[in-house]
């Protein structure tokens, strides 16, 4: 009986064995070369698409480097991996017919890929949403993308690499900085940066660079003031310059795979000697094995932390009240010895553990760990107000008041103006995101508790702005119709962004002899475009040039005295 038991047992387990044989053998395998694939976004619910190319010969059990190219404006992914290889928009006779125009447009190369430079790489593309630029949604496009890679391939999270042209090497040098510990190396060929971008510098310490530019680029100056950042700021910094070439220097920077012979000399350090990382936000909080715990949200806080000796530590600070050092597997720390710590000045001498925190108390450093309270501004919940349209979120008009269906539609048509995120469709092609629009009627429990909500009107016209009114730390006059109030607060969770009164991105009135002056291209519509360079509150009278108060809450959620004593004076708001 034992033996028939143990045949079977036998037979069983060969079965199972060519069964699994089989179905590895029948699976399905990604071919080798450029393709189409796509992550799901939980920002809107959709597939959000990205080209990936895959080496010729390649080994599911080897490790691969990984280059993440961003794409310019009114271009896309597919055309982005074509232009990391130096395969662009192709002018030979081989792809035209006599008396047609010899230059392929961005539509027609986009139809299909050519025969890419075989490279021991995978190298992915990722569309975020058109020309967004590469902060908010786009940029969780970016990592939602490479977490997907790294699902699907074995990727070598030492040699993952970061480039980009125009909007897209702004965008590299927004994720390269913002994040540097995710990046072996940058190269941003003619960077379109956002201004935020430029305090953020130093953060490249441990970080090569290749810039690119031709000189007569319309961005060369912003391209050589990046230049001078990056001297003396970053590990090491490479830089090219075209003669002759204005804009499209990215046709030489990337001709014949040259971006990955660069890209092949580096990889990424852990656990460097010295860690110097300034940011103004909780949302980009940590670097290698420093991470801020405290700051000010909007102040930018600084560290700068380097080990001059083994298991000694000289740090530096500034605008910065709590920070943890994560010091396991640091070649220059033993965790049986003593380590000495200089922070500000101010001496340690600990038998530190693996991980080590400090804040302050009353202005002095302390070995102790900073833990924020129930109100307290946080990651996630830290504002400004273009926080709340950063990942997912509702338009919310409001139907109570027994408004009249010409109202109605009033007030439905202003929440879908905000959530049309294109400025011009035809010029610019649309921008992919797709926000819901809905009343305050349609509400479900899972919108409170997946999405953050946008909302129109007051108290008296809104039921969702009434459900949290006593919550709340300010509210608009139901009859203060020249006015707007506009903010951000964190509720369950989430943000809740409260527009009452006129919306926030009312147009400027034209000075006089301004009326025709030629306004900032702009890829976004206006009330999205708006909403960057606005804090967490604004009160205007009429339009914004006209602003009673605007700028941050305090660390626990208030508006500070002096601001809400601006907003009491106007007779048309209550404050909590």
């Amino acid at each position: 009986m034992k033996k028939k038991y143990l045949f079977c047992l036998t037979a069983s387990l060969i079965i199972i064995f060519l069964a699994v044989q089989c179905n590895e053998a029948l699976a399905q395998k990604l071919k080798s070369g450029p393709q189409d694939l796509s992550f799901f976004s939980n920002v809107d619910e959709t597939d959000q698409p990205y080209a990936v190319y895959i080496p010729k010969n390649f080994d599911e059990s080897k490790k691969y480097p990984l280059v993440v190219f961003l794409h310019g404006a009114m271009s896309n992914h597919r055309l982005g991996l074509r232009r990391a290889f130096g395969q662009g928009n192709i002018q030979g006779t081989d792809f035209i017919k006599p008396g047609n125009i010899p230059v392929q447009n961005d539509l027609e190369v986009t139809r299909f890929f050519p025969e890419l430079k075989d490279v021991d790489y995978i190298v992915a593309a990722p569309y975020a949403r058109g020309t967004a630029g590469y902060q908010g949604i786009p940029e969780q496009d970016v990592y939602d993308m490479l977490a997907d890679l790294k699902n699907r391939f074995s990727i070598d999270e030492d040699r993952v690499y970061l480039t980009g042209l125009s909007m897209g090497g702004g965008g590299t040098i927004w994720l390269g900085l913002t994040r540097p510990d995710i990046w072996a190396a940058i190269a941003p060929c003619c960077p379109a940066p956002p201004e935020s971008a430029s305090e953020l510098s130093g953060n490249a310490l441990n970080l090569p660079v290749h810039l690119f530019v031709g000189d007569k680029d319309f961005l060369y100056q912003t391209v050589q003031d990046w230049k001078k950042r990056f001297t003396g700021n970053s590990a090491l910094l490479d830089y090219v310059e075209y003669p002759g070439i204005g804009h499209n220097s990215w046709e030489y920077a990337y001709k014949d795979g040259f971006i990955f012979d660069w890209f092949g000399q580096f990889k990424r350090d852990l656990y460097p000697e010295r860690v110097k990382f300034n940011s103004p936000l909780y949302k980009y909080n940590k670097a290698y094995w420093v991470k801020l715990d405290k700051l000010t949200s909007g102040t930018l806080a600084s560290i700068d932390a380097k080990f001059v000796a083994k298991n000694s530590l000289d740090i530096s600070t500034n605008a910065l009240d709590a920070f943890t050092l994560t010091l396991a597997g640091h070649p220059s720390f033993n965790p049986s010895s003593k380590t000495d710590i200089k922070i500000d000045g101010k001496a340690f001498s600990l038998k530190t553990p693996d991980i080590i925190s400090f804040s302050k108390e009353n202005g002095n450093w302390v070995n102790r760990k900073y833990t924020p309270g129930l109100n307290s501004k946080k990651q996630g919940a830290e504002g400004p107000m273009s926080a709340a349209i950063a990942g997912n979120h509702i338009y919310v008009y409001g139907t109570i008041g027994n408004p009249t269906p010409e109202e109605l539609q009033k007030r439905h048509d202003q929440a879908a103006m905000a959530a049309n995120w294109s400025a011009d469709r035809g010029m610019m092609g649309r921008i992919m995101v797709f926000p819901r629009v809905i009343s305050d009627k349609e509400i479900r429990q899972s919108d409170y508790e997946t999405s953050n909500l946008i909302l129109f009107g007051t108290r008296e016209t809104n039921s969702i702005i009434e459900k949290f009114a006593d919550k709340l730390p300010v509210q608009l006059n139901a009859d203060a119709y020249d006015y707007c109030l506009a903010y951000v607060f964190p509720m369950n969770n989430h943000y809740i962004l409260v527009n009452s009164g006129l919306v926030w991105w009312t147009p400027v009135k034209p000075k006089e002899g301004e009326q025709n002056k030629i306004m900032k291209m702009s890829f976004m519509n206006p009330a999205i475009d708006g909403l960057a360079s606005l804090k967490d509150f604004i009160l205007f009278r009429e339009t914004p040039d006209n602003i009673i108060s605007q700028g941050s809450f305090d660390d626990n959620w208030a508006i500070p005295v002096s601001e809400s004593e601006k907003m009491k004076s106007t007779g048309v708001v209550k404050i909590k």
